[in-house]
């Protein structure tokens, strides 16, 4: 098949969970014999034509000029690009910014769209931009051939509100690594005495709540890895805790050497996600036998069953903080987690799954 992938800002992963599931599924499709393409913004540090097998597209990306708007430009070129590639299926990944320019999609490729989160829920947004994802969802049901939702309840959301089926299946998590406590120097820290928060920094993660949780608790170095100085919340949360030494943020890190390491040895692993389906930090962080202390609702609860702490206040965040003694208590939490991410999330399942369903519809030939 030939096959274009759309919706993110390209590969190799330098942005987050779309672009690393573009970088795995991309490679993987290439590596068995497919015509692969992913569309990769003008200003993508990698600029070589062709990564693993991949082909890359160029498209002139804006955002770095003009802001927000520039998303929806680079959406844009896009998809003018795709409308001459005749490709077999295009995969959308999200909606948000692509989703305007629905009319203009290749009338003879089946589109295949991954629905992401409930983008409209997010807090980060006001209540015209809520409207506008609400519009931009309903365009990208109704002109998508296929739905993909990446949790049950994501799914379920879609044929409630469209009456429209979709094909579950979620994000994936690589299964095996080699632990390595050199990375810790890097960090300054030693082997379950720290605690540690994955996120970008949106009011909806939850990072204020957890921060406040954690800021009197300062026996033990509490790490924050997400770009903090690329909007005014993650600018707002540095300037609150600047005062909290124990209070670390180390930015933007996608070494997964380091991340992997960085989740295996930390002694609490905060994941404070509300919006959305299944998040691929959290798979991460079960597949690196980290002990998740997450937010309580549908989609953690979803992937982690019983298998976590759960907070939803500041003080549930500071109850775990002293509840947990040691790590290896909690051990048949880690082995029920890991095996999770094994027998249903491991990347060579979620391929073959996505691969499996091309197939079915591109046979199906509508």
């Amino acid at each position: 098949m030939r096959i274009g992938i759309l919706g993110t800002r390209g590969i190799p992963n330098y942005h987050g969970g779309f672009e690393q599931f573009a970088e795995f599924f991309a490679v993987f499709l290439a590596k068995n014999g497919h015509e692969t393409y992913v569309y990769t913004s003008s200003k993508h540090p990698y600029q070589k034509p062709e990564f693993q097998g991949v082909h890359l597209i160029h498209c002139k990306d804006p955002e770095y000029k003009i802001g927000t708007a520039g998303q929806f430009i680079y959406d844009l070129n896009c998809i003018l690009d795709a409308r001459k590639r005749n490709f077999d299926i295009l995969l959308q990944l999200g909606y948000t910014s692509n989703s305007i320019w629905h009319w203009l999609l290749p009338k003879k490729t089946i589109i295949v769209t991954n629905m992401d989160g409930l983008e409209w829920k997010r807090s980060k947004y006001n209540k015209w931009v809520r409207r506008f994802l609400k519009f931009a969802e309903r365009w990208a049901v109704k002109s998508s051939d296929y739905l993909i939702a990446d949790s049950k309840g994501i799914q379920a959301h879609l044929k409630r509100t469209y009456r429209k089926d979709s094909e579950y299946i979620a994000y994936g998590a690589s299964c095996f690594f080699s632990p390595n406590p050199k990375v810790l120097e890097t960090y300054q820290v030693e082997p379950e005495n720290y605690h540690l928060l994955i996120a970008r920094m949106e009011p909806e993660n939850n990072i204020e709540t957890i921060l406040e949780g954690a800021k009197d608790h300062p026996d033990t170095p509490f790490l924050v890895v997400g770009k903090h100085d690329v909007n005014s919340f993650g600018k707002y949360l540095t300037q609150k805790y600047q005062l909290f030494p124990h209070i670390r943020f180390l930015g933007g890190i996608y070494d997964l050497e380091h991340l992997n390491n960085l989740r295996y040895y930390s002694k609490l692993y905060f994941h404070g996600h509300s919006v959305g389906g299944t998040n691929p930090s959290l798979l991460e962080a079960m597949a690196s036998n980290a002990l998740v202390v997450a937010h309580q609702n549908e989609f953690n609860k979803a992937i982690l069953e019983e298998d976590a702490l759960y907070f939803e206040t500041i003080s549930g965040v500071s109850d775990a903080i002293k509840k947990v003694m040691q790590k290896a208590d909690y051990q048949s939490f880690l082995n029920r987690n890991q095996t999770k991410v094994q027998e249903l999330y491991s990347w060579e399942n979620i391929n073959r799954k996505y691969l499996g369903f091309f197939k079915r519809i591109y046979e199906k030939g509508d």
